[in-house]
């Protein structure tokens, strides 16, 4: 069931959609060659505390998870798509990494992702990277009242498969608002004009999955939650709280540039 939030609610979501905006900028600040993603974990933590907002990540544990997640940030790195959990592993030059942050904050829920290349850039993760970007854009593009979840599903796979990158299937975004994960799904590849009306009120957090090696097929690791591209190729990952409103979407996490 999807609940309509009102616009007073809504502007209560962008209260928590600003500690996620802020939490990932920080941490991608912090990234760097040698440092850790415990460390980088630490350092949302911080962003978190200091808002007074908690994790609707920690502790979390869906019915496919053997075990509830440890962190309150996913730090997937390279062939990690998404739900990486942060160890000592240190970050070395090039490394190809996305972070995905939650905030809980006033009863309310923001998820956001973003996805960045530490040291020395490669081309060909410029280019995964800023089309992850370019397809969350078109997503939210789509997200207006009218529209259906076809339309959005499209617009990100349109930009995706023209890049001649995968999709993993079975993951997307869903709805958010009292809890993290609501209704309803919102795919990453999808027909236009078919699914759920957009209506002013909806929720929804929009997030192209990508895999630079142009197959669908992934794996998980043996944690139970990473999921890792089948052929080892990179991925990316970028998302926004957006909300469905009469003059447009509303980018609930959106951050500074930097």
């Amino acid at each position: 069931m999807v609940e309509l939030k009102t616009d007073t609610s809504i502007d209560a979501m962008y209260e928590a959609g600003q500690v996620v905006a802020s939490a990932p900028t920080a941490v991608r600040k912090a990234a760097g060659v040698g440092v850790s993603l415990l460390e980088l974990d630490e350092v949302a933590r911080d962003v978190l505390r200091s808002a007074g907002a908690s994790s609707p990540f920690l502790g979390y544990r869906p019915s496919f998870a053997p075990t509830p997640f440890p962190a309150v940030i996913c730090a997937s790195v390279n062939d990690a798509i998404v739900h990486g959990i942060p160890d000592t592993y240190r970050l070395r030059d090039g490394d190809l990494v996305s972070i995905d942050c939650g905030a809980e904050l006033g009863g309310w829920v923001g998820d956001s992702a973003i996805s960045f290349i530490v040291g020395t850039p490669r081309p060909a993760d410029v280019r995964l990277v800023e089309t992850a970007e370019r397809a969350l854009a078109a997503g939210i593009a789509a997200a207006v009242v009218g529209n259906r979840i076809g339309d959005i599903a499209h617009a990100i796979g349109t930009v995706c498969r023209a890049a001649g990158y995968g999709i993993p299937d079975g993951f997307g975004g869903h709805g958010i608002g009292r809890r993290m994960h609501e209704d309803p799904s919102v795919p990453n590849e999808g027909r236009p004009g078919r699914g759920m009306p957009l209506r002013h009120g909806m929720a929804l957090a929009i997030e192209p999955m990508v895999i630079g090696g142009g197959t669908d097929v992934f794996h998980a690791a043996p944690d139970g939650w990473t999921l890792r591209t089948h052929d080892g190729s990179r991925a990316a990952h970028a998302e926004h709280t957006v909300a469905i409103t009469e003059s447009g979407p509303r980018v609930l996490t959106a951050r500074d540039a930097g």
